[in-house]
């Protein structure tokens, strides 16, 4: 069965679908306005158990990339996955500004709800 992604921009959270089954998830958070704004920032990847090694996680990280191409942002990968992903596929992982890197890490640090 295909994989359906959807990204829930209110909930921060990219989701993988098979059928109707959640199966894999990016949680993230939009950095907002002011000093190194404009990235989408992956704080965490997860795949449910008995769906690893089906190239879901990759497929997240892939996807969110395009929406931030496609909304014209970077995207900070505080997770490791995604920051492994990154490195592995720099031709669709531009590295983002550290400025902006910086930013996203302060603001992950002030909000335990992002987590």
């Amino acid at each position: 069965m295909a994989i359906e992604i959807r990204d829930d921009r209110a909930a921060g959270r990219l989701e993988a679908y098979e059928g109707a089954e959640p199966v894999g998830v990016i949680a993230y958070f939009v950095l907002g306005p002011g000093p190194g704004a404009g990235a989408l920032v992956a704080v965490h990847t997860v795949v449910e158990p008995g769906h690893e090694g089906k190239g879901i996680a990759g497929d997240l990280v892939r996807t969110f990339y395009g929406i931030a191409a496609a909304e014209q942002v970077a995207v900070v990968p505080l997770c490791p996955y995604a920051a492994s992903w990154a490195a592995r596929h720099p031709e669709e992982a531009p590295q983002p500004a550290a400025e902006v890197v910086a930013a996203a890490k302060r603001q992950l640090d002030s909000d335990s709800a992002l987590w």
